[in-house]
C-alpha cells in the first residue's frame, strides 16, 4: 500500500473513531471502488455498522476478507473472520455460520503464528466457551497478550468480559471491580474502537441486571448516554437500555423501565438486529406485571423460538388457566438451556406453580428440587428467596410442612435483593398461610402486600389481596387518586382529546378495545372526571401528567 493510500486509510479510520460515518464513506468510497483494498472495504463495513446498516456491513466485511487474502495480509484476514463470526452470532443469530468463521480465524492464526490478533482470538474463545474454568483461562491469556502488546482496546474489552463472567459465577465484587475499570477507561477515552465500547457497556449492564445492582447501573447509565451522544453510538444506548430496563423492572421502577425499554426497541428497530427481541421480551415482562396481558402477548408475537420468551409466555398461559400449555412451554425451554443455570431458576419456579395449578404435587415437588439445586449452585439473595417462596407455595398446596417459615425466608431474601414485586407477593402468600389460624397476622401481611402492589402499581395483584382481606373481615382502603397518569393512560387521553372512539384508539395503539376501556376508566378516576366528554375537554386544555 502506498503512502498516499496509508494516509487515506488513517483519515477514514479517524473519522470512524469520531463517529462520523458520512466522512468515513467520503474518504473510503472512491478508493474502495478503484483499488478494492481490504483496509478500505473494512472501513466502509465499519461505517455501515455504525449506521446500523448490518446487511451491507456483513457483505462488505466478506469482500474485505477476500481482499486481505489476495493481499496475503493474514492479520487483516483473521480480524475480519472473527468480526464476521461476531456479526453472524449477535446480529444475525446464525450460530453455525459463526462457528465456521471463527474456525477460519483460528486456522489462519495457526498459519500466521504470534501476531496482534492472538489475544483477540483468545478473547473470542472465552466468549464462545461454556465451561467457566476454561473460559476464564482464555480471558486471562487474552489479557496477558493485551498488556504485553499495549493493545488498550483488547485489554479493556477483556476486563469487561472477564468481569461479567466473574459476576455470573457469583464472584460479584471481583467482577464488578473489573467492569468499573473497563468503563472508566472508556470514559477516559482509552478505548477508541466503537465496537469495543459497545461490548464493554453491554457486559456492564448485563452484569448489573444479573446482580440486581441498581445503584451501579444508575451511575454508569449517565456516562453511557453522554458517550453515545458524543460518539454517535446509538447501539450503546440500546445495550444500556435493554439491560437497564430489565433491572428497573426488578427494582420496581416501572415508569422508568417502560421508557428505557421502549427506547431500546426503537433503536434496535433501526437495523436488522437479533438483539431487539431481548428488549421486546423485557417489555412484555413489564406488561405482565402491570396486568396488561394482551399487550404482552402482542410484544411476544413471533418470538416463540426465543428461549428467553418462554417465561412470559408461560405466565400468560397460567393467567388464562392453560396450565398444560404453560408446562409444555417451560419444559421445552428447560431442555434447551443448562438446567442448573441462573436463567433456569425462574423457569423451575414457574413450573412448580404450573404443576400446583394442575394438582400434580409430585411433579411440583420434583421441579422444586431442581430449583433448590439451582439455588445451591448460585447462592444469591434473589434465587434463594425464589426457592423459599416456591417451597412455601407447595407447602400451602399440600397443607404440610412449614409454609410460614419458608415464606418468611422469602421475605428476607427479597428485601435484601431489593425486589419489591416479589416482596409484595411473599407478603400475600404469607397472609394466605396465616389466614385460618392467625387472622390478625394475616391482615397485617395482607396490608403490607397491598401497599407494595399499589406502589408499583400492580392492580391485578392488589385486587387479589383485596379479595383476601374481605374474607378476613376487612376491606381495601378507599384509594385517593394522584392525577398522575401512566404513559399509556396519557396516550389514551390525548387520543380522546382528538375525538377518537375506543375502537379507533385500540387500532392506533395496537391494543384491544377492552384494554382501552380499562385505561379510560382508570384515567377518569385519577383525574376525577365524569365522562369521556370531560376527558376530551381536559386533554385540549392541559398536558396530561405523566407525558
Amino acid at each position: 500500500m502506498s503512502d498516499a493510500e496509508l494516509m487515506l486509510v488513517e483519515e477514514g479510520y479517524a473519522a470512524l473513531r469520531r463517529g462520523d460515518s458520512l466522512e468515513a464513506r467520503r474518504v473510503f468510497g472512491p478508493a474502495s471502488v478503484s483499488v478494492q483494498r481490504g483496509a478500505t472495504l473494512e472501513g466502509l463495513a465499519r461505517a455501515d455498522y455504525l449506521d446500523h446498516e448490518y446487511v451491507p456491513a456483513i457483505q462488505l466485511w466478506g469482500s474485505a476478507y477476500e481482499a486481505y487474502r489476495r493481499e496475503a495480509d493474514g492479520v487483516g484476514a483473521i480480524r475480519v473472520a472473527r468480526t464476521l463470526a461476531y456479526m453472524y452470532l449477535s446480529i444475525v443469530g446464525d450460530r453455525a455460520v459463526m462457528q465456521g468463521w471463527f474456525a477460519r480465524a483460528v486456522s489462519l492464526l495457526a498459519d500466521e503464528g504470534p501476531c496482534p490478533e492472538t489475544g483477540w482470538v483468545s478473547l473470542n474463545k472465552g466468549m464462545f466457551e461454556s465451561d467457566q474454568v476454561v473460559k476464564e483461562l482464555h480471558y486471562r491469556d487474552a489479557l496477558a497478550h493485551a498488556r504485553q502488546s499495549g493493545d488498550s482496546s483488547l485489554e479493556f474489552a477483556t476486563l469487561a468480559y472477564l468481569g461479567a463472567s466473574l459476576v455470573h459465577d457469583n464472584r460479584v465484587d471481583d467482577g464488578m471491580l473489573l467492569l468499573d475499570e473497563a468503563l472508566a477507561a472508556v470514559a477516559g477515552r482509552d478505548v477508541d474502537d466503537f465496537t469495543v465500547v459497545e461490548e464493554i457497556f453491554c457486559q456492564l449492564f448485563a452484569a448489573c441486571e444479573y446482580a440486581h445492582d441498581v445503584d451501579r447501573a444508575d451511575q454508569w447509565i449517565r456516562i453511557g448516554d453522554d458517550i453515545a451522544a458524543r460518539r454517535n453510538l446509538p447501539a450503546v444506548a440500546a445495550f444500556c437500555r435493554t439491560h437497564y430496563g430489565g433491572l428497573l423492572i426488578s427494582a420496581g421502577r416501572w415508569g422508568e423501565a417502560d421508557v428505557a425499554l421502549s427506547d431500546a426497541v426503537r433503536i434496535w428497530g433501526i437495523g436488522h438486529s437479533s438483539l431487539r427481541p431481548g428488549a421486546l421480551i423485557r417489555l412484555a415482562d413489564l406488561r405482565i406485571r402491570q396486568g396488561r396481558f394482551e399487550e404482552a402477548e402482542q410484544l411476544l408475537s413471533g418470538l416463540d423460538d426465543d428461549v428467553e420468551s418462554a417465561l412470559p409466555r408461560a405466565v400468560i398461559h397460567l393467567e388464562r388457566g392453560e396450565s398444560a400449555l404453560a408446562i409444555g412451554v417451560l419444559t421445552q425451554a428447560l431442555a434447551e438451556i443448562d438446567p442448573t443455570s441462573v436463567a433456569a431458576a425462574a423457569l423451575w419456579s414457574a413450573l412448580v406453580d404450573a404443576h400446583i395449578a394442575t394438582g400434580d404435587h409430585e411433579s411440583a415437588a420434583s421441579s422444586l428440587h431442581r430449583l433448590i439445586d439451582c439455588a445451591k449452585r448460585h447462592p444469591g439473595f434473589y434465587i434463594q428467596a425464589t426457592a423459599a417462596m416456591a417451597r412455601g407455595r407447595l407447602c400451602l398446596a399440600e397443607t404440610t410442612g412449614d409454609p410460614c417459615g419458608c415464606l418468611r425466608e422469602a421475605l428476607s431474601g427479597f428485601t435484601k435483593a431489593r425486589a419489591p414485586m416479589e416482596l409484595a407477593q411473599a407478603h400475600f402468600e404469607l397472609a394466605r398461610a396465616l389466614a385460618r389460624d392467625q387472622p390478625e397476622g394475616a391482615l397485617a401481611e395482607a396490608r403490607a402486600a397491598l401497599e407494595g402492589f399499589e406502589r408499583l402499581p400492580a392492580d391485578r395483584h392488589a385486587d387479589a389481596v383485596d379479595a383476601l382481606m374481605r374474607t378476613l373481615g376487612s376491606h381495601r382502603p378507599t384509594q385517593r387518586t394522584s392525577g398522575v397518569l401512566t404513559q399509556r393512560e396519557a396516550e389514551v387521553l390525548v387520543l380522546l382529546g382528538h375525538g377518537l372512539t375506543n375502537p379507533e384508539i385500540a387500532e392506533r395503539l395496537y391494543i384491544s378495545r377492552k384494554t382501552v376501556e380499562h385505561h379510560v376508566s382508570r384515567l377518569l378516576a385519577k383525574l376525577a372526571l365524569r365522562s369521556r366528554a370531560e376527558a376530551a375537554v381536559y386533554a385540549t386544555k392541559a398536558k396530561p401528567a405523566g407525558m
